[in-house]
């Protein structure tokens, strides 16, 4: 990874940046500002930028959806809008917190938001419908951030209870709580992986939480003030984080250190967000202005989508042969099924018979004995032939939505 660079700055806003966010298909950013507004950002230098105005106090975070089509904000204001990323900037509005919306994000399948409020809780809402869907109400302070994970099962928010929460979407309920040893978290972030979550800390440490052993993994305390703001690199192997010093720093997270410190901000910074292939990266200030760094890391993004594809091609080629495998075992399974049959049937007029000796009898429920277990044990390697096959079916599907 070579050292980032400076690639564009983007001045307009009045007042601090609160939150920015990369567009996942096209090149644009947009950012919230404590100046009331949005602002929709492209990085062609002919391009204009969009302001976006509706909100009547500050807008605290602002997301956009997995398309791109969509912008959510959270505000102080006590409501969320859902604005269209274009031109013209409409947008409807949610009502159901009773304070301060601090925070915002779209489900991994476009069709939830997830809210948290200084009402000291996490909100679900439906998309399409607009409508406030339920409410998780475990926190005793404000919620600051809350995010998805990465397959949309759980939550993961911070308060200023000091408590870091882990929610099972469905059921509502926190199935883990870590507590913060010093300060509150200000923002948290889910690793790509979904295993583990990150905190910016208001002590100024970062933290990592591995939720599979529900325990601290990863701490660390680069910077010399509060952490206002984290991110995680699309690869899972790099984290970059914003604070009150006005320093950014970059984690390498195998290495478990820092390995870059970045300065561009007169002030705080605010925000950082990498952008969806992680070769750029955004932070935001309380300079009210925004900075698109090139991450410089490109050879990686493009080795690692090399090796993806072959592992792919493998995985689809593993699941040929599987299928392949259980035809042919289903095949070898036909034989003794029909011979069994009529075996058994002979062997049921046999006994009306009354000339029938007997140790033809015993030589034949002998060789019905061998080939039930034979036939046991075609069965088992079947059933674990399919099983496999599921297994390797959910990575392809895995590494096709990446």
């Amino acid at each position: 990874m070579s050292d980032p660079e400076l690639y564009e700055q983007f001045k307009g806003h009045r007042d601090a940046i609160t939150s920015v966010h990369f567009s996942p298909c096209k090149k644009q950013v947009v950012s919230s500002s404590l100046d009331q507004t949005i602002m929709l950002w492209n990085f062609a230098s002919d391009a204009k930028a969009y302001r976006y105005t509706g909100h009547t106090d500050a807008v605290l975070d602002v997301q956009f959806s997995r398309t791109g089509h969509l912008v959510a904000s959270a505000s102080r204001d006590r409501t969320v809008r859902l604005w269209v990323a274009d031109m013209k900037g409409e947008s409807s509005e949610l009502k159901a917190h009773q304070a301060a919306v601090r925070s915002v994000q779209f489900s991994p399948d476009n069709q939830h938001l997830a809210t948290g409020s200084d009402d000291k809780s996490v909100k679900v809402w439906a998309v399409q419908r607009t409508k406030f869907v339920q409410s998780l109400t475990e926190h005793t302070n404000w919620v600051r951030s809350v995010r998805w994970s990465p397959d949309g099962r759980l939550l993961a928010s911070c308060s200023d209870d000091r408590t870091v929460k882990i929610w099972d979407q469905s059921s509502g309920s926190a199935i883990h709580t870590f507590t913060q040893p010093k300060g509150f978290g200000h923002q948290v972030d889910f690793h790509p992986s979904g295993a583990c979550v990150g905190v910016a800390s208001s002590c100024g440490n970062v933290h990592i939480y591995d939720i599979r052993a529900m325990k601290l993994q990863q701490l660390y305390s680069a910077h010399e003030g509060p952490v206002s703001s984290i991110n995680f690199h699309p690869s899972g192997n790099y984290l970059i984080s914003g604070s009150q010093d006005s320093k950014i720093k970059i984690y390498d997270l195998l290495q478990a250190r820092p390995i870059y410190t970045l300065s561009g901000h007169q002030n705080q910074v605010t925000a950082v967000s990498f952008s969806p292939k992680g070769d750029y990266f955004c932070s935001g200030g309380q300079d009210c202005q925004i900075l698109v760094w090139k991450t410089n890391c490109d050879s990686e993004v493009v080795s690692g989508e090399k090796e993806r594809k072959v592992m792919q091609e493998k995985v689809v080629q593993e699941v040929a042969n599987i299928r392949l495998g259980v035809k042919q075992v289903e095949s070898v399974l036909e034989t003794p099924c029909r011979n069994m049959a009529r075996e058994m049937s002979v062997l049921a007029s046999k006994e009306n018979k009354e000339n029938q000796e007997q140790g033809s009898d015993k030589e034949m429920l002998r060789q019905l004995a061998n080939m039930n277990k034979n036939l046991d044990t075609l069965t088992k390697t079947v059933l674990l032939m399919e099983k496999r096959l599921s297994l390797v079916e959910d990575q392809v599907r895995l590494l096709s939505n990446k």
